[in-house]
């Protein structure tokens, strides 16, 4: 396992060419699990876990590492799988999403592969809004299924997603109901909250699912507006992962088109704790927030919006 993370450690430079690499594990069965090395802080067998009195029945426990209390959740009992039952053999994935470290309880880890975004794909249409992933693709002729990881933690740990009236009074006098601001985001979870805050504050929202449809939006308002469009779209908040497209892609291409690079970006991601400021400033966005705060987000929005008025 000390060579895997040394893996993990090694090849987290690939994000920005629409690439990464995905660590394998499994819950129950065979089925392949992936998730992004990049929020991957280290992998473990299951230590003792400390059981926590009054929490979800999904978390398993809190694991001390090196005297930081860290919670461990089961990732298959959380997503509407079996319990894991054999902690002796199971191993514990130590992430940072959303500003927090937490341990993903799993059965069994892998390999790690290399592979395109745009070997990303959103899930099937027609699998409902029960299911838990935000993107499936092919590895060796398996499909390796991406767990919506927001949905997990907002069913887990409910987050505030109102934003403050403090915040709400200080809302400019620009009225905004001519813009749009687009949000595109592969998280159902995570695009509903966005349009919450933002509606919160008088702005008008667009929701696309990932990089490459929020472009192929984009360059269709272009030709509708036919000139500038930061005219009508001052403002897109992109997510870093997504199927097809990352954010960081899709940034430098919005940055590189000149009916487009006029518009702000801001990168909205749960990749926190690794994130790569050099690569923000790389491909020209103007912000990175980390999810989710609504005060944080709507502020920004407020600053964007007005930003060329």
């Amino acid at each position: 396992m000390s060579k895997l993370m040394a893996a993990v450690n090694q090849r987290t430079n690939l994000v920005g060419n629409n690439r990464l690499e995905l660590l394998l594990f499994r819950l129950h069965g065979t089925q392949p699990f992936g998730i992004n090395v990049f929020k991957v802080r280290e992998v473990l067998q299951c230590p003792e876990l400390t059981e926590m009195p009054g929490s979800s029945p999904h978390v398993r426990g809190i694991a001390h590492l090196r005297g930081v209390p860290v919670m461990v959740i089961d990732l298959s009992q959380a997503t509407g799988g079996k319990r894991i039952e054999d902690l002796s053999s199971a191993y514990v994935l130590v992430t940072e999403y959303n500003r927090h470290t937490q341990g993903f309880l799993v059965n069994g880890v892998d390999r790690i592969v290399n592979t395109n975004w745009d070997q990303i794909l959103p899930p099937p249409k027609g699998a409902g809004a029960g299911h838990y992933l935000t993107a499936v693709t092919e590895i060796d002729g398996k499909l390796v299924q991406i767990i919506d990881v927001e949905k997990v933690f907002s069913e887990i740990t409910p987050v505030d997603e109102d934003v403050s009236e403090d915040v709400k009074s200080k809302a400019t006098a620009r009225d905004f109901k001519d813009l749009i601001v687009l949000v595109a985001d592969d998280s159902a979870v995570a695009r509903n909250q966005v349009k919450r805050a933002l509606s919160s504050i008088g702005v008008q929202v667009e929701l696309v699912n990932d990089g490459r449809l929020a472009l192929d939006w984009l360059n269709a308002k272009a030709a509708e507006l036919g000139g500038d469009i930061s005219t009508k779209v001052p403002l897109l908040i992109s997510d870093i992962e997504m199927p097809e497209m990352d954010g960081y892609t899709l940034t430098a291409e919005i940055k590189a088109d000149p009916v487009l690079r006029n518009m702000h970006v801001v990168l909205h991601s749960s990749l926190s704790g690794v994130f790569n400021e050099a690569m923000v400033k790389k491909v020209g966005a103007d912000q990175f927030i980390a999810k989710f705060h609504p005060d944080e987000l709507a502020s920004a929005v407020q600053k964007w919006m007005t930003a060329d008025q």
